[in-house]
């Protein structure tokens, strides 16, 4: 008996092997193994099983099997088998994503001796002093205690309580040591909920779809604080109650705690959290009591769509247009929301798409009738929605004569009044570090990346420039311009910690916290902080977009945007959408709850169509907008997309592998178009020039994109696949969010 087994490698070919004698009973399809490739073991995936085999060369033997049992059924396997064709990528290298090597459902966490005295046992001798210390000490706690921290009594603790529970002195017992996970999530947090009319009609909507058990995809376009949440609660509940299980995908881990502790609120022990900041072993055993089937519900990021659930009923993407859920890097580069399509597709699941801004795509599909739309326009339990302000820094520049000031008067006196008044405030700079740029005001030279085309970062906390891609960081900040030796080297713009300084300057007494990447180090941290926030310790919270979307706190009256500005002339035929999006979403986090609330929104580009639609809080405009300008260039609802990117080190063999790309070009098929090639925007990133051609097909030609998707593999395949030489990559971005 042989099996293909495919490997987390570039190669697109898979690699027979014989089973022993020993595994043919427990080997299956989608089972992970042990088999040796040249002088090594690697870890591979069983992609098919057969009884004999063309390869007429030596055949070698699978050495082990990583899984007692597939945790893969047969619904995964085939949402692995079409996440591989659809982002073009190597089988093993789709399955690597949805299963991990460094986990396994047979993981056991590390145990531990937990000892307690007794009575009654054998006399001791008078020369075993350690054991007569140690079992004084035990009689007094008369509870059981781990060994390892008996070490002041004994030099050797385990070998004498061994000695202790021989002699019968002791009572020994091993006990896993299983991973703190309390700390990833907010207390359970308790609710009573009276749902609106909204919110019922929505809920029947997704009942009645739940009960049939067939793929229903559906957008759900809720305002800010609509009670979103409410409904994925008591959707989850209905299928719980079928014995169905749900996935809940979140974008950003700063938005895992509050949900977590609200779905803890309803199902308690049945809830897992997966995302990136959990440690390994927190990891090895999560994903394990989901493999047992211990857990109902998985709430995390992207990566949780291929959390190995069964029998799955519900999906639901939260603020499912964010960028965040795509992957850039590795491979495969998958959108999370179009997985989780698929997912649903595969095991007739109802998927949630939801958000208070739908992407572009969503609300493209719910447009033209693909997917069911609700809708809930009110917002939850009698709240307002807040009064937005928009502040014009170029005229406040000029009457108060402060230029590139943080902060403008109206937003510091609103500020105050939310301090005097016991209330919070949340303030959004999507910019870290201190200052973006230090430039020589004599000839202009910027600190530069020695590694990438982008501008280092100071970051006050240890005086550094750091580049915020490949992390280059510069401990001896130049004292002169490396161009022209002048000392007039100033630090310009605005960071986050800048903002945070100007903020203790201005309002001492204040409890303030920041929580952005260098800020927040781990899921713990982010917890920490937001907790604190909930329960009024913190009274301003300060951030980039990872406060933006999806928190709610009650007392949070006052949301200042610092610059509504940032992203906005970007090249990219997403900017204007994301910074729309980001201004709607930070303003919805104002005013939640009983009190009225307001936003500050500061900008230099006011009668920019994208501030002003965002700070009248009128998205229908804006998408109207936003989709006649993407209409008329053939961009994304009205087009698929494929992005090819070469990168090297080295400049000109980069240009001429993207010519030599190019000039495969021929017979383009009707519908499609091709740009470039061309430098990217960030023209070098860590040592790597960067080209690429962008290959765009109308749906109006293609309506399932599969005309783009055969040219373009037909190009690479002509192409000698994705290989080329010199040290030089080819990269394949199926669905790109950004073009940078």
């Amino acid at each position: 008996m042989f099996a293909d087994i495919s490997f987390p490698i570039s190669s697109y070919q898979v690699f027979s092997y014989k089973i022993p004698d020993q595994l043919k009973s427990k080997a299956s399809i989608g089972l992970r193994v042990m088999a040796p490739v040249r002088n090594r073991k690697v870890q591979g995936i069983i992609v098919s099983l057969k009884d004999t085999t063309d390869f007429k060369g030596n055949i070698r033997e699978i050495d082990s099997l990583v899984d007692e049992s597939p945790v893969l059924n047969d619904q995964l396997w085939s949402l692995i088998t079409w996440l591989a064709d659809y982002y073009n990528t190597p089988l093993g290298v789709a399955a690597k994503a949805a299963l991990p090597a460094n986990l396994s459902a047979t993981y056991e966490p590390r145990s531990q001796f937990y000892v307690k005295a007794k009575t009654g046992g054998i006399p001791l001798a008078a020369n075993a002093k350690s054991q007569i210390a140690l079992l004084a000490h035990l009689s007094k706690i008369n509870e059981f205690v781990p060994a390892s921290t008996l070490g002041e009594h004994a030099s050797s603790p385990i070998d004498v309580c061994r000695k202790l529970a021989e002699k019968g002195w002791a009572e020994l017992l091993e006990k896993p040591v299983l991973p703190d996970l309390a700390g990833f999530s907010f207390n359970p947090i308790h609710k009573k909920v009276r749902f609106t009319e909204y919110q019922e009609k929505a809920l029947s909507q997704l009942k009645t779809s739940m009960d049939g058990s067939e793929f229903s995809p559906f957008l759900l376009h809720g305002v800010t604080g609509s009670g979103k949440t409410e409904i994925y609660i008591e959707a989850a509940r209905h299928g719980i109650n079928q014995n169905k299980s749900v996935i809940m995908l979140l974008p950003e881990i700063a938005l895992t705690p509050q949900i977590a502790g609200r779905f803890k609120a309803a199902f308690g022990d049945d809830v897992a959290l997966w995302h990136s900041k959990l440690s390994q072993s927190a990891r090895a055993w999560t994903w394990k009591k989901i493999c047992s089937g211990d857990y109902k519900v998985v709430v995390g990021a992207r990566s949780a769509i291929f959390a190995p659930l069964k029998n799955l009923g519900l999906v639901v993407v939260d603020e499912e247009q964010e960028s965040a859920y795509k992957q850039d890097s590795p491979d495969p580069r998958y959108h999370a929301r179009d997985v989780a399509l698929m997912r649903g597709k595969i095991h007739g699941a109802t998927v949630v798409l939801a958000s208070a801004t739908p992407s572009m795509e969503s609300y493209y599909n719910h447009i033209n009738g693909k997917f069911e739309y609700i809708h809930l326009p009110e917002r939850f339990g009698g709240a307002k929605y807040p009064q937005v302000h928009v502040v014009d820094m170029i005229k406040e520049s000029e009457e108060t004569e402060v230029y590139g000031g943080i902060f403008s008067r109206s937003l510091l006196d609103k500020i105050q009044d939310r301090l005097d008044k016991k209330e919070q405030i949340i303030l959004l700079h999507n910019r870290r570090g201190y200052a973006p740029v230090l430039r020589c005001d004599d000839c202009g030279e910027v600190s530069m990346c020695p590694h990438c085309q982008v501008a280092l970062t100071f970051h006050k906390n240890g005086k550094f420039l750091q580049c915020h891609f490949c992390n280059h960081t510069q401990r001896n900040l130049p004292n002169k311009c490396r161009e022209c030796h002048s000392i007039n080297i100033k630090l310009s713009g605005i960071g986050t910690q800048k903002v945070e300084d100007e903020l203790i300057s201005k309002f001492p007494d204040a409890s303030i916290a920041r929580v952005d990447g260098d800020a927040i180090r781990s899921g713990l941290n982010i917890s920490e902080v937001l907790q604190q926030f909930s329960e009024g310790e913190i009274k301003i919270l300060l951030g980039t977009q990872m406060i933006a979307k999806g928190l709610d706190f009650a007392n949070a009256t006052l949301v200042g945007i610092i610059n509504g500005d940032t992203g906005l002339y970007l090249p990219d035929f997403r900017a204007g959408e994301k910074v729309f999006q980001l201004i709607y979403q930070a303003a919805g986090r104002s005013g939640r709850g009983r009190i009225p609330g307001e936003v500050v929104v500061q900008s230099y580009n006011q009668e920019n169509a994208v501030i002003q639609c965002a700070t009248q809080l009128d998205l229908k405009k804006y998408y109207n907008i936003c989709l006649d300008e993407r209409q008329a260039l053939n961009y994304p609802p009205f087009s698929w997309i494929v992005r090819l990117e070469v990168h090297g080190k080295n400049k000109s063999a980069v240009e001429n592998a993207i010519q030599r790309l190019k000039n495969r070009f021929k017979n383009i098929p009707k519908g499609i178009e091709i740009l470039g090639p061309a430098y990217c925007y960030r023209e070098r990133l860590r040592d790597q020039y960067r080209m690429q051609i962008v290959m765009k097909s109308k749906k109006e030609y293609d309506p399932n994109g599969g005309k783009l998707h055969a040219y373009y593999k037909s190009i690479i395949k002509s192409n000698n696949g994705a290989k080329l030489k010199g040290g030089l990559r080819l990269i394949v971005d199926v669905n790109p969010v950004s073009l940078l």
